[in-house]
């Protein structure tokens, strides 16, 4: 098998994994196909979280949990177990329950007796745990610090939801020892918990700006897939709504109804060439040449950059290449590099200032990588401060690139969870042309097989 980078790898999920050397550690959580937990064959069969030393060797490796999500560093004033250091991380996992194993969600006494469940009316509770009943499971999500080192491990918090699906967290950052700031997928909200006494201190929900009937997807099943949140060296939250194209900039000082932020809004709900189901953005500040923001522009398949001026935001660098298929991560290195989590092909990348590949590891289906000891992308600058500029294709990736832009979508990428590992795009392409191709000579030949003879003659004759 080749990398990305041209020579020969083998999966992160295989013994003995080792990668080229870099200058420190690189975190990588995947995601995975597997349902209730029970995996299947193929590299996907299984989520894992990794770290690579510096010298390219595995440090850490886990693979107890179904999925796992956000990863960051954790400095020592906010660690829970006050022993954070350059190797100490906290990350979001999900773990798939069985029906046996779920609490009675529906009844009044869990909702009062669950602060999660409580935090929201009743009648909205029953209304979203109703729209994922069919599911059969529930998911178990949860907050983890754990050294890389030493392996020692900690729970900070967790919650259980209804369904599988799109009631699965993936995303929450700490704001200090005691409170985290968490996107709830499930409940289409951002919210603060005290993660020592589960007690909800304060909420943004989605309903308070946006409507359900015109905006996002299906509600409630997955209508704002709210898949990551951000806090701000200002004290705001960034969140970004992946099923409305958008991310949006929250006040957590004002209640529900009053912390958006709209002015700041980057995306528009119907307007794909701005931002298509993105995932991960990271916040650059001013002092590093920013407002600017850094975003997986997922089904677009690129990563961009928007840097806001004059009370508004304007793209100013995009990166992608021939290979490139859902990305979900991109974090601005110290160096002006950038790490780039590519999921659906199976990779994460670093490339440089003039958008070369400098580094790579084969992966299968990474949700994020971090760069420790930065946390995403502090401690990186915009491109605008830095004079990068976007990549340049040639003629033949940008005929790649062409057919792939015409494709884009949720359907497309939803192919990649069930497709073998070996299937990438141009594998699948293939694949469907040859299957109409099979489909068209079976039409013919049962045309042929169902017409008598001397009337296929005659008409030969007869046609002009």
């Amino acid at each position: 098998m080749t990398s990305a980078s041209g020579t020969e790898a083998t999966y992160a999920n295989v013994s003995g994994q080792q990668v080229d050397q870099r200058g420190n550690i690189t975190v990588i959580s995947t995601d995975s196909n597997s349902w209730l937990g029970s995996a299947s064959k193929g590299p996907r069969s299984k989520a894992e979280l990794v770290a690579f030393a510096p010298n390219g060797s595995v440090l850490y490796y886990n693979s107890s949990h179904t999925r796992y999500w956000d990863v960051d560093p954790i400095e020592k004033s906010n660690s829970a177990s006050r022993s954070g250091s350059g190797e100490t991380v906290e990350y979001l996992y999900s773990d798939h329950m069985n029906a046996s194993q779920c609490p009675d969600f529906l009844s009044k006494d869990y909702w009062q007796s669950n602060e999660y469940a409580n935090s929201v009316p009743y009648a909205q509770w029953q209304e979203y745990t109703r729209s994922h009943s069919g599911d059969g499971a529930c998911t178990r999500n949860g907050i983890v610090q754990t050294n890389l080192k030493t392996g020692e491990t900690k729970n900070i918090y967790s919650e259980i939801t209804p369904g599988k699906h799109s009631t699965r967290w993936h995303d929450g950052d700490r704001i200090n020892a005691t409170h985290y700031a968490v996107a709830d997928i499930f409940l289409d909200r951002t919210y603060i918990v005290n993660t020592e006494t589960s007690n909800i201190t304060w909420q943004w929900n989605a309903q308070s700006d946006y409507d359900p009937a015109t905006t996002g997807r299906e509600y409630p099943i997955d209508w704002t897939h709210i898949n990551d949140v951000e806090v701000l060296p200002d004290g705001r939250i960034m969140a970004d709504l992946r099923n409305h194209n958008s991310i949006v900039f929250l006040d957590p000082t004002k209640p529900s109804d009053q912390a958006l932020d709209e002015d700041w809004t980057i995306g528009q709900t119907d307007n794909h060439s701005i931002l298509y189901e993105q995932h991960n953005p990271d916040y650059i500040p001013r002092s590093n040449g920013g407002p600017a923001v850094t975003i997986g522009d997922s089904e677009n398949n690129r990563v961009i950059e928007y840097q806001r001026s004059n009370g508004t935001w304007t793209r100013t660098w995009e990166w992608k290449d021939a290979h490139i298929q859902w990305p979900r991560d991109a974090d601005r290195l110290p160096n002006g590099n950038t790490l780039i989590t590519d999921s659906n092909g199976d990779r994460v990348l670093e490339i440089n200032r003039w958008g070369e590949i400098v580094w790579a590891v084969d992966i299968a289906f990474p949700y994020e990588a971090e760069r420790l000891p930065g946390d995403e992308s502090a401690g990186g600058t915009s491109t605008s401060a830095a004079g990068i500029n976007s990549n340049a294709n040639g003629p033949i990736e940008q005929v790649w690139l062409g057919i792939k832009d015409a494709l884009a979508g949720p359907m497309f990428s939803a192919t990649q969870y069930i497709l073998p590992q070996w299937m990438g795009f141009l594998e699948f392409g293939v694949a469907v042309f040859g299957l109409i191709m099979a489909l068209s000579w079976g039409v013919v030949e049962a045309w042929w097989l169902s017409t008598p003879i001397r009337e296929r003659i005659i008409h030969s004759i007869r046609s002009p």
